[in-house]
């Protein structure tokens, strides 16, 4: 017995079907079922659906009209989605930029697929589509890139990877040996996830914080209780016991925001930004602000203010300079 259709499938195939329908008005329906893989009746359950479809207001010459009685269709009043979907031209160039970027990843599988849409896209583009080669986007680093190879054979092989990775929030390197269960990309970065042997639990490290990957010649499986985390509501949960910062970063401190993880990030115009992130120690905080000389200000806790300025004083003084602020 076939699975159920889910309501996106199907609201694929009317977005498709009512163009199709409009510009052949009178078609027969048994044709209609073949050209759009469905059966008759199906064509006929769509038919009664999208009689209660059309533009807001809900009256009668609001919604969509459909005929099949005879055993041919006719679709009326559904001018604003008679055209068939279609990529504008910044759409597909934006796509074929993207392809060929995807298919620079190393390690990557079904590159064939890649290059079979590429190929597609740059013939319907023409020449707009070959000018796009000479766009290019940078990718991740070389010791990313043979991460990122490393964790891809890892993963096809059933490998252990040990890992030496750089933890943003104490900076700090720490080896691992993790079991690794999938990579993912999350807002422009990759991520392997997997069983963390030092922790003991599911852990994700960042791709671009590898320093050195090795893929070990021991078994790689899981343990059996170890489930991939939900990613919904993003890479990074904190804990309610975790610190909330709020810090004020001048431009040449920017790349804080996307460095580590973080809650907000708030324009407050000429390049600065406002950031609230959560540290599970204030140490790193105090230690960062130190770091980017004067170009972030801790703005929230105000204990944690006054340590960063005590702490900035102190090391002032012992070098005999100007400790005010």
């Amino acid at each position: 017995m076939a699975a159920p259709e889910n309501a996106t499938a199907r609201l694929a195939r009317l977005l498709t079907m009512v163009p199709w329908l409009v510009n052949r008005q009178g078609v027969d329906i048994q044709e209609a079922g073949r050209e759009l893989g469905v059966s008759p009746t199906q064509i006929e359950a769509d038919l009664q659906l999208l009689f209660l479809c059309g533009t807001p207001g809900h009256m009668p010459d609001d919604l969509i009209e459909a005929e099949w009685e005879e055993g041919r269709v006719y679709l009326r009043n559904a001018d604003t989605i008679s055209r068939p979907l279609r990529l504008s031209r910044d759409e597909a160039l934006s796509l074929i930029v993207g392809l060929r970027t995807l298919g620079e990843v190393p390690g990557l599988a079904q590159r064939d697929a890649i290059d079979r849409a590429l190929a597609k896209l740059i013939d319907a583009t023409g020449e707009s589509g070959e000018a796009s080669a000479r766009v290019q986007v940078t990718l991740d680093d070389a010791t990313t890139q043979d991460a990122l190879a490393a964790a891809r054979r890892a993963l096809a092989d059933r490998r252990r990877l040990h890992l030496r990775y750089l933890v943003a929030s104490r900076d700090e390197s720490t080896e691992r040996d993790v079991d690794p269960m999938r990579l993912v990309n999350m807002d422009s970065h990759w991520y392997l996830e997997g069983w963390c042997h030092r922790a003991q639990e599911v852990r994700l490290f960042r791709m671009d914080r590898v320093e050195r990957s090795e893929v070990l010649d021991v078994d790689g499986t899981p343990p059996a209780h170890a489930r991939p985390r939900d990613l919904d509501e993003g890479i990074f949960t904190p804990a309610p016991q975790d610190l909330r910062v709020v810090l004020d970063v001048d431009p040449a401190a920017a790349w804080v925001a996307e460095y580590y993880p973080v809650d907000d990030v708030v324009d407050v115009g000429e390049g600065r930004c406002r950031i609230t992130l959560r540290a599970t120690d204030s140490g790193w905080v105090r230690s960062l602000v130190w770091r980017l000389g004067g170009h972030a200000r801790v703005v929230e806790p105000e204990s944690l203010a006054r340590d960063v300025e005590a702490g900035a004083a102190e090391a002032l003084s012992a070098y005999g300079a100007d400790s005010r602020p």
